[in-house]
């Protein structure tokens, strides 16, 4: 969404070449689709595939981390150096740090090119949080151990890259805090995370009709963030919510249910949906989203989404991080399972709470997240470092 939400903001006044990983179907759907209007030249290599071995073997031996090795793939590579033969680009953007290993080639092969890596994440701090929800939730797990290497490994990894290319974009003020942390002088401008708020807005489309109050938590089920908050909620506080509301449902809507969900199906009040063709209508008949996050960074695309369909939001502290909200205005913070229930009951019973969250939700959004307010930073981004070498 961030990518695609970029990408429709340039496209009127810059070229874009799009190169990324998919299968023949995904690529052949793509350029026949909306996308293609954005971009003058779209292409893909398969994705990579690597065994659980290999990346147990380079998370002991390699000194990348596992996400900087995730995407290795020479016909991508070979692809994109063909590119930078073919033409000479003005900016290349390097989107995530999976993608990062990418700007070091690009660097090398196109000097004169302004390599920009967009960070969605202070990924070694996303990481380092990961580790000590591991630690309370479960002690010296091999989860732990694997987080705990992956963050000495991205500390050191992600300094390198963000000082090797020529500007980083962070989605925060407290994700650029969190790079800065890394080397105080890096060059980093935030360029947050976005929506297009006439896509997403009250009455855009029919809301699913749940027939009783609905909790829905939105997003990738396989992200562990995501999988531990699930769990974190259905076994703390949804209980707590349905001594006093027995018909309050859980909705986890999101592609890749992961395995450790599996044991919540069936459970009385909670509906995991896997993917669907479109979340809004699931949303949007909400009665309150949660955002029961302990673990990650960046900003969160599921809350923009229910900000701007008028849902409103209870959330722990580390769900909004990021956003500048506030409690009672725009959404409710709640980070202990016995006030996060209650919160969420009351948000549920209080018609005039929930009236105050949804329309203040609503103009924060507008003001501040949709893509026309975004997408110029980044284009003054683009200009200030091509003046550079003027």
């Amino acid at each position: 969404m961030r990518n695609h939400g970029l990408m429709s903001g340039l496209a009127a006044r810059h070229e874009i070449d799009l190169l990324t990983f998919a299968d023949a179907a995904s690529l052949s759907a793509a350029r026949s689709s909306p996308l293609a209007g954005m971009c003058r030249r779209i292409d893909a290599a398969p994705l990579p595939v690597l065994s659980m071995t290999r990346r147990a073997l380079t998370t002991l031996f390699s000194p990348w981390p596992d996400m900087a090795l995730r995407l290795g793939s020479k016909p991508f590579a070979d692809r994109l150096a063909a590119w930078l033969c073919e033409r000479d680009y003005d900016v290349i953007q390097i989107e995530g740090i999976e993608m990062a290993r990418y700007g070091l080639l690009a660097q090398r092969l196109a000097p004169s090119a302004r390599v920009i890596f967009d960070d969605h994440n202070a990924e070694w701090l996303l990481q380092r949080r990961t580790y000590e929800a591991e630690r309370e939730l479960k002690g010296w797990s091999i989860g732990a151990i694997y987080s705990l290497i992956q963050t000495w490994k991205l500390t050191r990894f992600e300094r390198t890259i963000c000082r090797a290319v020529d500007h980083v974009l962070a989605v925060s003020q407290a994700d650029a805090a969190a790079i800065h942390a890394l080397d105080p002088q890096l060059s980093i401008t935030v360029v947050t995370n976005g929506i297009d708020t006439t896509f997403y807005r009250p009455g855009s489309v029919i809301p699913i009709e749940y027939g009783a109050p609905a909790l829905i938590f939105s997003g990738t089920m396989d992200f562990r963030p995501n999988v531990d908050a699930v769990l974190w909620f259905a076994a703390n506080v949804l209980p707590k919510i349905r001594a006093t509301q027995p018909s309050a449902e859980f909705v986890v809507v999101g592609q890749r249910p992961h395995a450790r969900l599996a044991a919540l199906r069936g459970q009385p009040g909670i509906r995991i949906t896997g993917v669907v063709e479109d979340a809004r209508p699931y949303i949007a008949g909400a009665t309150v989203c949660v955002v029961p996050l302990r673990m990650g960074g960046g900003t969160r695309l599921k809350v923009l989404e229910a900000l701007a369909l008028g849902v409103p939001i209870v959330s722990t502290s580390l769900g909004i991080d990021g956003f500048e909200i506030v409690h009672g205005r725009e959404a409710i913070v709640a980070d202990d399972p016995g006030q996060f229930a209650a919160e969420a009951l009351r948000t549920i019973e209080d018609t005039d709470r929930r009236q105050t969250l949804i329309e203040n939700g609503r103009r924060f959004v507008e003001a501040n997240y949709d893509w026309k307010v975004i997408v110029p930073r980044l284009a003054e981004v683009y200009r200030r470092t091509a003046s550079r070498d003027e």
